[in-house]
């Protein structure tokens, strides 16, 4: 059968549908784990959370009240992560349990560092309540390695405030998309209408799924890119065409990563950013002046509708490692369920990996959290779930032809051709 990585259609109560997983292994304990007189080593990413340090420390005490454990967190970088991973998998030094980003879990689970949490999730009857999305990237060979925590989602920000000084609605489609950004070029020509960045894949794959194309299919174990097919190439085509052929963008920006849009942004000269659901909060505390100017609305669709934006996040992943599994999950289930998880969902501005929490984050009246929930329900999707696509994310493959196509090297034909090639490729190289 032809698999195809398509949007998560997680629709109201359909956030809803979870993908079924095969037993997993690992010795299941007790409901409430013993962890007298012992440590639990724990590696978590830095900057998510900028009030992480006081919430690690509310949970350990919490876990140290319910395990009689210790709780030892280490902070890492996310730039130094990944290496820091793969080197202490080969020294057989990983902690019990770590953060492992959505795009790196298949990776470390097919190099057999990570034990699968499958039994232990349906043990405590918890898999009808994890985001499909998170599920379906922690999943490996029908095992589930990694436990969902949270979640974020790209939308269309855009300034409200030149919005209503220019008399435009929100755009609901890719033509009002454009006639938007061409009136805030006319009106305001210093400014950059709509930021096409160079250097942030995950701004690019909305308009190849947005025109029906995809990013990489798998049939009989073999990846094929498709970045090159005429609905990829149409995608791509109106994306980079506001740059390149409207001038709406600006030339800067071809080598702009994320950062660079937020820091854009949040000075006022940016009209309108695909940008994401943990980024209002910073816009306003790099830029004081923007508070009430912005607003977001999910990525248009062609003609209607929304286009699919990367579902993305973390994990919670069990390390093979870990000499007391029980105790480790233990940990895992305390920080993904209930408490935890909605606290830190409200401090870091990402959205929890429980569909029970999910689903208060989709009834917040906050207008500015309610976009992108809809947009994580109605149009959540994911990159290729294999061990290989963190390389094609390390080669830069999609940023490498946004760039060739907004500098002028290469026709959005030869760039998306090469980019696939190079794609698959590594998808393949095993």
């Amino acid at each position: 059968m032809r698999k195809r990585i398509l949007p998560i259609a997680v629709l109201g109560v359909a956030v809803l549908g979870i993908t079924a997983c095969s037993g997993g292994g690992g010795d299941n304990g007790d409901d409430s784990a013993s962890g007298e007189g012992k440590t639990l080593d724990v590696w978590i990413m830095q900057g998510t959370n900028p009030d992480a340090e006081p919430f690690f420390d509310e949970v350990a005490d919490a876990f140290k009240d319910e395990t009689g454990a210790t709780l030892n967190v280490e902070f890492v970088q996310w730039a130094d992560a990944h290496d820091r991973f793969v080197t202490s998998i080969a020294g057989g030094t990983t902690p019990d349990v770590a953060e492992t980003g959505t795009t790196w879990t298949p990776e470390f689970a097919d190099a057999g560092a990570l034990a699968p949490i499958t039994d232990y999730i349906k043990k405590d009857g918890l898999e009808d309540d994890l985001v499909d999305g998170l599920v379906k990237s922690g999943t490996y060979d029908g095992e589930q390695y990694g436990m969902p925590w949270y979640a974020g989602v790209r939308s269309l920000v855009y300034r409200s405030d030149i919005f209503e000084e220019l008399g435009l609605d929100a755009p609901t489609n890719w033509d009002e998309l454009r006639d938007a950004a061409l009136a805030i070029k006319a009106a305001h020509p210093d400014m950059t209408a709509v930021a096409v960045p160079g250097d942030a894949e995950f701004t690019v794959y909305p308009w190849v799924w947005g025109a029906g194309g995809e990013v990489a299919t798998e049939k009989d174990g073999t990846w094929t890119s498709e970045l090159d097919s005429p609905e990829s190439v149409k995608g791509l085509e109106f994306w980079t065409g506001l740059a390149t052929n409207d001038n709406l963008s600006s030339a800067g920006a071809t080598t702009w990563k994320e950062t660079d849009v937020l820091d854009a942004f949040a000075a006022g000269t940016v009209g309108m950013a695909v940008m994401g659901s943990w980024t209002p909060s910073a816009i306003v505390e790099k830029g004081p002046d923007m508070e009430g100017k912005f607003a977001a609305v999910p990525i248009p669709g062609e003609t209607d509708g929304i286009s699919p934006s990367v579902l993305g996040g973390s994990h919670l992943s069990m390390f093979e490692t870990a000499k007391d599994k029980d105790l480790a999950f233990a940990f895992i289930k305390l920080m993904t369920t209930g408490e935890f998880a909605e606290k830190w969902g409200e401090q870091s501005g990402y959205f929890p990996g429980q569909k029970s929490l999910l689903e208060k984050s989709i009834e917040n009246a906050d207008p500015m959290v309610q976009p992108f929930a809809t947009q994580m329900v109605d149009g959540g999707a994911s990159v290729p779930v294999t061990p290989t696509f963190g390389a094609v994310q390390a080669k830069k493959t999609t940023s490498a032809m946004m760039q060739a196509i907004l500098s002028g090297q290469k026709d959005v034909e030869t760039a998306a051709k090469d980019a696939a090639a190079e794609m698959t490729a590594t998808l393949n190289d095993k």
